[in-house]
């Protein structure tokens, strides 16, 4: 009989320790004193769902002493989906408590896309400040100006969701600053005005298709670099140099092929002279066999080449002395 007893209170404690197991009671007396009502049953089906109970709980009971009503299958919806409960609710109570405008749905949505939705609230109330990058720009006189920006945005919700990032901001910024110092006649007009800057870019509507809302670009810092202009004209001129350079050198090399072409001409000319040369004995002779040719006329030519070779010497040096 005392084994029959014993048996029974054993099994009545195994019975109560799993009961107690999955079946959070502390829990949910808990969420009782608390303001949530949810039964033992849904936190049972929890346990077996794989969700954290204590998690949906507790987040139910900030949101409820924070004067929110959300749905407990929601928050499990949205667990189960990937998503962080804790930063969503936590998201709403501030968008709640700051006036703002973010429902339950925005908020999930915002935060299954991989954005933080709690600090985009956050972010929404406190403004940030985000500081670009050295920006080199050339005005119309040719120097160079390297302007540093400090762009002060704040976080559009709507926009949240498929909208660009801080990357994007920051470069229709400094795109924006190109242009306007591009655009401006004198660099001494840009530091004398710097603002100008700043409403220039302004006006373009910089935050269109992005998660945030430009409230104000304020210009940091302008230094002035290379004199670009100078330069440019530098190197063109050296370019014109070079080419100028290039084209004396291909007219100088035409030239001597011309020398050099005309030489060969002069030699060839020179040998065929030569050559005919060489055949007058030939003809000669070729005279003498046939009876063309005596011997008074050969005597005769011979007198007449000594009597022009004569009046050739003595016509040279005057023409020397007439020079002088």
């Amino acid at each position: 009989m005392d084994y029959v007893i014993i048996l029974i209170v054993a099994v009545c404690v195994v019975f109560l320790a799993i009961f107690f197991y999955l079946v959070p009671v502390g829990l949910w007396f808990k969420a009782l004193v608390s303001g949530v009502h949810i039964s033992l049953v849904q936190l049972f089906f929890m346990r077996l769902r794989k969700v954290p109970a204590a998690l949906i709980v507790s987040n139910l009971i900030s949101s409820t002493k924070a004067g929110l009503h959300l749905n407990q299958n929601e928050l499990e919806a949205h667990y189960l989906a990937g998503g962080r409960v804790s930063p969503v609710v936590n998201a709403l109570i501030s968008a709640d408590k700051a006036n703002m405008s973010l429902d339950f749905k925005t908020a999930t949505a915002i935060d299954l896309a991989g954005r933080d939705v709690f600090k985009a609230v956050q972010m929404s109330v406190n403004p940030k400040v985000i500081d670009t990058p050295p920006v080199a720009a050339v005005a119309k006189d040719g120097i160079q100006l390297i302007a540093k920006a400090r762009v002060t945005v704040r976080t559009n919700i709507k926009q949240l969701v498929g909208g660009a990032g801080e990357e994007t901001i920051l470069a229709r910024v400094g795109e924006g600053i190109v242009t306007s110092i591009g655009s401006a006649t004198s660099h001494k007009s840009v530091l004398e005005n710097p603002d100008s800057i700043s409403k220039l870019v302004l006006q373009k509507g910089l935050d269109s298709g992005t998660a945030f809302e430009i409230l104000s670009i304020d210009i940091a810092d302008i230094d002035v670099g290379k004199n670009i202009g100078a330069q440019l004209q530098m190197d063109q001129a050296n370019a014109d140099k070079n080419i100028a350079q290039a084209k004396a050198e291909e007219r100088r090399a035409m030239a001597v092929a011309t020398e050099q072409e005309m030489k060969a001409k002069a030699q060839e000319a020179r040998a065929r002279v030569i050559e005919a040369e060489a055949e007058v004995p030939k003809a000669m002779a070729e005279a003498f066999r046939n009876g063309n040719l005596g011997i008074m006329d050969y005597y005769r030519m011979k007198n007449i080449q000594a009597d022009t070779g004569m009046r050739e010497s003595i016509a040279k040096p005057a023409a020397g002395n007439d020079k002088n």
